[in-house]
């Protein structure tokens, strides 16, 4: 990526242009080549993002002024371990070293995310025995219909990789669908009928017998284009899957198909029925009703993290007394660290950490929470949506756009969509790109209309092009939905946060004070 991106200095290189020109005739998602621009901006030291800049909706520019020099002589080098037949000469030599240096910077890399995990988690990671074998049967499509077919290939592709990615868990493809000693089997269908593909899937266990997961996915045809659709139909699949796996490895005290156990299920769902009325009132009949099963299993993990959830919720919703919440959010910080020494691999424990830490604004500790959430489910949409999040209040726009964006190519959990689309139309406006939030905004408002959040953003959207009426239309159905809402306690926290946006936030704040935001 960096001798493309020096040879072409000035010019916007394309996101297509660069992933062909790196991965030649593989096929790769667009978070490897952010993961590879993140590897290049480290070995540059380009924290600020200035010698390479991302052009949103186009792909990237490098500013840096680039000379040549005349190759210097360089000793002979035996062939590369990794390539037997590689070349001798400064050529292959050159070839050699740059492969040993993006290997240590991935070692390196991988040391400093390591270490930031376990400051984080204040917790090492423990390697217990063999990992689980987990194959994966090619996909199979019905009627063996061509189109059917190329997407089978390309989703149980994209699966396999992406599964790859999962460090407690070994993938293997089996050769001739024989899956030899495999401690899990995943098969799946494709259909494709006039309107949808129809994915079916199930995971076994070879050694009983027992279907220990099954899910259908489906993707209408209408709506995104081919690849889109293929993203989306593995997202589905893959972000079940991996939660179903994480579930079987943690099952710890659970009931043998590794939910929680009966008690345990319904102190929760009394809890949740109960909070889902958003009164501070059934906030704190939920709160005790998790609190007594709490106390009669104080080591039962999914308690721990639903008493969590609910707390850090109450400090959202600001139903605790100012003077009770620095209490109140180091009891859950005390709650979720127990729960990580009890089950350091837990999604329910890891994903309730990195949002914990993100409603505290540790932001730089809740990217390496989330960072470790995506390594054990690679298409978490509610985990990246968090993600953006502290990329927002770090200032780096350009990531949490395009964390965002791949919430959206990901769409799982679908019940969280409108969380990122409002999320993207957010950094279009700090960005100062109105016309672009637009879009994103509206979306969010059509699957979820009632988040004054999204209405005050429209708002300002509008003031911004110049179109006050639909403005004050927008405020006013926002106040509507926040009432008592003023410019002194709308905007977010600041601690911990970048100038660049608080800056760009006072901007906004200014728009919505045009559109008839009240001051104090």
């Amino acid at each position: 990526m960096l001798q493309l991106l020096a040879a072409n200095p000035g010019r916007v290189i394309g996101k297509h242009e660069l992933m062909a020109a790196i991965w030649p005739n593989v096929h790769v998602g667009e978070d490897s080549l952010f993961q590879c621009v993140r590897e290049v901006r480290a070995a540059l030291g380009d924290d600020s993002r200035q010698l390479i800049r991302a052009v949103s909706g186009r792909g990237y520019l490098f500013e840096a002024e680039v000379s040549t020099a005349p190759d210097a002589p360089v000793p002979q080098q035996p062939p590369s371990p990794i390539d037997p037949e590689a070349r001798s000469g400064p050529a292959g030599h050159w070839l050699d070293v740059k492969m040993r240096r993006r290997a240590a910077l991935v070692a390196v890399a991988g040391l400093a995310l390591s270490a930031l995990a376990a400051a984080a988690t204040r917790l090492p990671r423990v390697v217990t025995g063999s990992l689980p074998t987990v194959a994966v049967i090619p996909m199979t499509a019905a009627g063996n219909d061509p189109p059917a077919l190329r997407m089978a290939a390309g989703v149980n592709r994209d699966l396999t990789d992406g599964l790859a990615k999962i460090e407690t868990i070994r993938v293997v493809i089996p050769p001739g669908g024989a899956t030899g000693s495999a401690d899990l089997v995943v098969s799946s269908e494709l259909e494709r009928t006039e309107t949808a593909w129809n994915l079916r899937a199930r995971m076994t266990e070879p050694a009983t017998g027992a279907v220990k997961w099954t899910s259908a996915v489906s993707i209408a045809l209408t709506g995104a284009d081919e690849q889109l659709q293929q993203t989306r139909l593995t997202a589905g699949m893959g972000h079940a899957l991996a939660l179903r796996i994480n579930v079987l490895l943690n099952a710890g005290e659970r009931s043998a198909d590794g939910l929680p156990a009966g008690s345990t299920k319904a102190a929760i769902e009394q809890a949740t029925a109960s909070i889902n009325q958003t009164t501070p009132e059934r906030f704190r009949a939920a709160q005790a009703m998790l609190e007594q099963a709490l106390a009669a299993d104080p080591e039962n993990v999914d308690l721990q993290v639903a008493l969590a959830a609910f707390q850090l919720r109450g400090i959202q919703m600001t139903w605790f007394p100012a003077a009770e919440r620095e209490t109140v959010e180091r009891r859950v910080g005390e709650i979720l660290e127990r729960a990580l020494r009890a089950q350091p691999n837990y999604i329910p424990v890891l994903e309730m950490h990195c949002r914990y830490l993100s409603a505290t604004n540790r932001f730089v500790e809740s990217l390496v929470a989330c960072g470790k959430v995506l390594t054990l489910d690679p298409w978490n949409g509610t985990v990246l949506y968090l993600a953006g999040l502290s990329q927002v209040f770090l200032g780096r726009f350009d990531e949490a756009l395009a964390t965002f964006e791949q919430a959206d190519r990901f769409d799982t959990p679908q019940v969280a969509r409108w969380t990122w689309a409002i999320g993207a139309g957010w950094v279009h406006l700090l960005m100062g790109r109105a016309e672009e939030a637009l879009p994103w905004l509206k979306r969010s408002i059509a699957i979820t209309p009632a988040s004054g959040r999204t209405h005050f953003l429209l708002a300002a959207a509008y003031q911004q092009l110049g179109r006050p009426d639909e403005a004050k239309a927008a405020l006013a159905q926002a106040m509507k939905l926040r009432p008592g809402s003023t410019a002194r306690n709308l905007p977010p926290p600041t601690e911990n946060t970048s100038p660049l946006y608080l800056d760009a936030t006072e901007r906004l704040v200014a728009l919505m004070i045009a559109a008839g935001l009240p001051e104090d």
